[in-house]
């Protein structure tokens, strides 16, 4: 009988282990490598358009930040209610009537809105220096009263708008050619300009937030 030519039991003949494939203790990666492999850099902040930032100068009240950015969102139904007359839209008893009429009233929704963005100037930078862009008067500081006086007269005129809006309501002038022709229509327009009543106030506290930060800063180098 010949000798089996098989492969002889021992190390060379029998199936490798798991442990055996394992890498040796100096070719594993170190605490470092696992982790530049396992962790992921953090997603990039998400970007918005900066009129959306809730941005402002970091001595300014943060109560006063958020009235000077809500300004702009209260004023925003009023002026689209207008736009959506001015297209046509079933939101009022009768359509705009003529080109003059339209004009006025997408420039009125624009001034108003325009406005109300202003308010975002007493609670940031360009409140208190000239933007670069701006001719002649670019990069020079904003004189606290050029800011306040104006601010503070818009706020008076919207006092006086809403006092006599709310007397001709009382008073019933104007009831007879109403401007609205339908519960709905009525629920829109309420709903629309109820936001406005918080304007003037607002309007107020922030200006007169500007002018004490502004004259506080001002005290200490004038003693």
């Amino acid at each position: 009988m010949g000798q089996a030519t098989g492969a002889p039991p021992g190390p060379i003949g029998r199936l490798p282990r798991p442990e055996d494939c394992s890498l040796p203790r100096s070719a594993e990666p170190g605490p470092a490598a696992r982790a530049s492999v396992t962790t992921r850099p953090p997603p990039p902040p998400r970007q918005h358009h900066p009129m959306l930032r809730i941005t402002a100068l970091p001595d300014v009240p943060r109560w006063a930040v958020l009235a000077a950015h809500a300004v702009p969102w209260i004023t925003l139904p009023s002026g689209l209610w207008r736009v959506a007359l001015v297209a046509g839209l079933p939101v009022a008893a009768e359509e705009q009537r003529g080109t003059g009429e339209a004009v006025y009233i997408l420039l009125l929704s624009l001034v108003s809105e325009g406005l109300a963005l202003l308010t975002l100037g007493l609670v940031r930078g360009w409140g208190e220096v000239v933007p670069g862009w701006v001719p002649v008067i670019g990069g020079r500081p904003v004189p606290t009263m050029a800011a306040v006086v104006p601010a503070l007269l818009g706020a008076a005129g919207l006092f006086g708008l809403l006092g006599w809006a709310c007397y001709a309501q009382i008073a019933g002038l104007g009831a007879e050619s109403g401007v609205t022709d339908s519960t709905a229509q009525s629920a829109l327009l309420v709903l629309c300009y109820i936001p406005l009543i918080a304007w003037p106030p607002l309007l107020t506290a922030v200006a007169l937030a500007y002018y004490r930060r502004r004259t506080a800063c001002a005290s200490p180098e004038a003693a």
